[in-house]
């Protein structure tokens, strides 16, 4: 390992609030973890409260001037609100506008009528993994939702065997497949070549998925059984309505933000001008703000005019779609908060500094230390890019393959138990009205399977490649 590597990453990043040495900075996490676990748990305290009283723990057992441990978490939720929880609103409002219209039904009354028992995981799945690839998981995920839950009411079915697929293939893709910004990432800092390792990450993510969603699916199911949230799951639609949108109206107006996002990540590609009036375009309407909120103005059209919704009708809707959202968005923040204030103490850079030396297979390496990363930040992406940026210098004299086979051996490790200070867990575990140890017990479970199978798969190809 190139020791120049790390202090360029230390570099590029700005100084720890706190001259904690690494000893005491992962007492400190552990510290602020088991506060958060306990406080709600235990105590049954709100997630919010407990996730903002973790931060202040981690930042004193750091060592960490409190005015900078507070403003380390209030950076962060105030981040992941602006990104993620718009996201969370919009997809609020379009599936409220799904729901209501009967366009939900309509695509749940197909899937139910056209899949037998045994294969609706797999549909799931595979439904998933399409809608996913060009997603970033957030958004997927407020979209899937409403057809999850529903899915799941109306088939009598698990709402985890239903659930654990369809999150297993927004997962996988986010982790494993450009055009996410993870593996770009990565593939920019280890030089791969995008076509390679978009054709080994698809060959990696399809038995990954496979493995973690439906059969992984069955034994989460017999941990844990949780009916579908009445508070986040939708009504079937009035049936007042004199009509209801059709299929393909339906599947086209959710595809919407699927598809400008894919064109985005097409010219990101194809376009090498990014001054030029194509690239600029492409870059604004697939940006995934411009492209759901795309999808919610036509909605209001194909889904809500198509059932024949008045002004105040529609207006109604979308008031109501917001209220259920917003404790979400508060724990989805704080979780930001609380992820915000380990990486700025330096709990990311103190793994850095471990892993620097460490005699292994390149591929395990950065495996290993996206999986530390990951697990003590609880994002995805900063643990891609660390975990990238360090062993990058080993990337020099591999071939394209191997080099692509490093990139996903990153971006697997970077999706490994996500727990408490990943927003993600407590976007899952709101959804699907699960308490903490359920959550851990199937969402936090799946991510480990993801992880580690899809290392596996990673291995042995770099045997036979």
């Amino acid at each position: 390992m190139s020791a120049l590597s790390v202090e360029m990453l230390a570099a590029a990043t700005p100084p720890p609030i706190t001259d904690a040495g690494h000893t005491r900075l992962a007492l400190a996490a552990l510290a602020g973890i088991a506060v958060i676990i306990l406080l709600i748990t235990r105590w049954k305290m709100h997630a919010f409260l407990a996730l903002t009283i973790g931060s202040g723990v981690l930042g004193v057992v750091a060592g960490a001037p409190l005015a900078d441990t507070i403003t380390s978490f209030t950076t962060g939720l105030g981040n992941t609100v602006a990104g993620v929880g718009v996201l969370i609103a919009l997809g609020a409002i379009l599936g409220k506008l799904l729901a209501d219209s009967g366009g939900a039904d309509q695509i749940v009354d197909t899937i139910l009528a056209r899949t037998n028992e045994k294969r609706l995981p797999w549909a799931m799945a595979l439904i998933a993994g399409l809608i996913g690839l060009p997603l970033f998981f957030e958004v997927g995920i407020v979209l899937l939702i409403p057809v999850v839950l529903l899915v799941s009411r109306r088939g009598n079915q698990s709402l985890i065997r239903i659930g654990i697929p369809a999150l297993a293939g927004l997962s996988v893709m986010h982790g494993l497949v450009p055009p996410h910004p993870g593996p770009l990432a990565a593939i920019d800092s280890i030089h791969a070549d995008l076509g390679m390792t978009l054709a080994l990450g698809v060959l990696v993510a399809l038995p990954t998925l496979a493995i973690a969603g439906p059969l992984f699916g069955r034994f989460a199911a017999r941990w844990v059984d949780v009916a579908p949230p009445e508070r986040m799951t939708p009504a079937r639609a009035s049936d007042g309505l004199d009509r209801r949108p059709s299929f393909a109206a339906t599947v086209a107006t959710m595809l919407l933000p699927v598809v400008l996002m894919l064109a985005k990540a097409l010219a990101d590609v194809l376009v090498d001008d990014e001054s030029s009036l194509t690239y600029r375009v492409f870059d604004v309407i697939g940006a995934p703000l411009i492209a759901l909120l795309a999808a919610v103005v036509l909605a209001m059209f194909t889904l809500g005019r198509a059932a024949g919704f008045t002004k105040e009708r529609m207006s109604a809707t979308v008031d109501t779609s917001l209220a259920p959202i917003a404790g979400i968005l508060l724990i989805v923040g704080a979780g930001g908060g609380f992820k915000q204030t380990l990486i700025d103490c330096g709990v990311g850079r103190m793994i850095l500094d471990w892993s620097d030396g460490w005699n292994i297979s390149a591929l395990l390496l950065g495996w290993l230390i996206a999986v530390l990363i990951r697990v003590s930040t609880g994002s995805a992406t900063v643990a891609t890019i660390s975990a990238a940026g360090l062993v990058a210098p080993l990337a020099e004299t591999m071939s394209s393959t191997h080099a692509a086979l490093l990139v996903l051996a990153v971006g697997a490790g970077s999706l490994f138990f996500s727990h408490v200070n990943d927003a993600g867990f407590w976007l899952v575990k709101e959804y699907f009205g699960m308490d903490v140890p359920q959550t851990l017990k199937t969402w936090s479970a799946m991510e480990t399977v993801i992880s580690v199978v899809a290392l596996g798969f990673v291995m042995l190809l770099s045997l036979v490649l």
